[in-house]
């Protein structure tokens, strides 16, 4: 007789993964080297083990059932689990962990970003490093939901959430309002109005938080928008006349000096903003850089004034 605990294996699941990603029993088991009755074999085991079918059979998609969606997102949580004991305890044997994940805002200047973690691998750490965007809250929820270790670009705020350290990268960050030089707003008469903005089409970035419906900066009620994926993604709709906002200072000076943006006075109160880097703390709130030695790296780096001002995009 089968226990749960005998069938409910890292294999299974990530078996289980692999099915719904492809939605497609045959598919899933040409990726994993099977063929399809050992496959159909395995998730039968797992059901009469369990007494719940897991996949929905009656089309000819793989369908997950609620409680194969239930189990399947439960054993990704355990499967991160496991893979967070295995990086902790080679990060106790060694002091460099495993993977480290930083998350960056997509306000930051990632050209820079890159620039450190070039630095970063000339030192040929045993770290691998990964690289993820967000925007807005969603950069502060990666990392407080333990999907990453550092992120860079947070907004800063007084109430510092338990086991989390802020950092401030640099002066307020300051915004402009700008629009193509073809935009209708680019000849009306300054400053404009919000009844005026409001008649026209805004661009926002999206927040990336993957639940809840994030936080939006900038917009007005009824106001049409077209959104975007990040700050990069914004400005490149601005310059096309697409719509309008307001765009952090240091990336849109370079188009207002070219012409290729007009900067708009607005009557609405000048945006701006403190944006700053996060990481978990140490046990029991010690003091000084925690965790690992790539966390120590990369706080070090960003202790600098000048690669501070670099990230956000500001002249040295």
């Amino acid at each position: 007789m089968n226990f749960a605990r005998d069938v409910l294996t890292p294999d299974a699941l990530t078996m289980l993964q692999t099915i719904a990603r492809y939605g497609s029993f045959a598919s899933a088991a040409r990726e994993m080297g099977l063929v399809p009755s050992a496959l159909s074999y395995r998730v039968r085991q797992m059901e009469d083990t369990l007494d719940v079918l897991l996949f929905d059979r009656s089309s000819r998609q793989a369908k997950l059932t609620a409680a194969g969606h239930e189990l399947l997102s439960e054993g990704m949580r355990l499967l991160n689990d496991m893979d967070s004991i295995a990086h902790r305890i080679k990060r106790v044997a060694t002091g460099w962990e495993s993977q480290f994940t930083i998350v960056v805002d997509t306000v930051i200047n990632h050209r820079v970003v890159m620039d450190l973690c070039q630095h970063f691998y000339d030192g040929n750490p045993p770290t691998r490093l990964r690289l993820k965007d967000e925007s807005l809250s969603g950069s502060l929820y990666a990392l407080t939901s333990g999907q990453a270790d550092l992120a860079i670009g947070v907004t800063v705020i007084d109430n510092v959430s338990a086991g989390m350290r802020f950092e401030e990268l640099g002066p307020l960050m300051k915004f402009v309002f700008a629009v193509s030089p073809s935009h209708p707003l680019a000849l009306a008469e300054q400053p404009l109005s919000d009844a005026l903005i409001r008649a026209h089409r805004a661009v926002a970035v999206a927040d990336s938080i993957p639940q809840g419906n994030g936080v939006t900066v900038g917009l007005l009620a009824g106001q049409d928008v077209f959104t975007v994926p990040g700050m990069s993604a914004k400005l490149d709709a601005q310059l096309r006349g697409m719509g309008a906002g307001f765009l952090p200072e240091p990336m849109a000076r370079p188009y207002i000096d070219s012409g290729e943006l007009v900067e708009c006075q607005v009557l609405r109160p000048q945006r701006s903003g403190l944006i700053g880097y996060a990481w978990r703390d140490g046990p029991q709130g010690q003091s000084g850089p925690q965790g690992g030695r790539a966390l120590q790296w990369w706080l070090n780096r960003l202790s600098h004034p000048q690669t501070r001002l670099a990230l956000l995009g500001q002249a040295i």
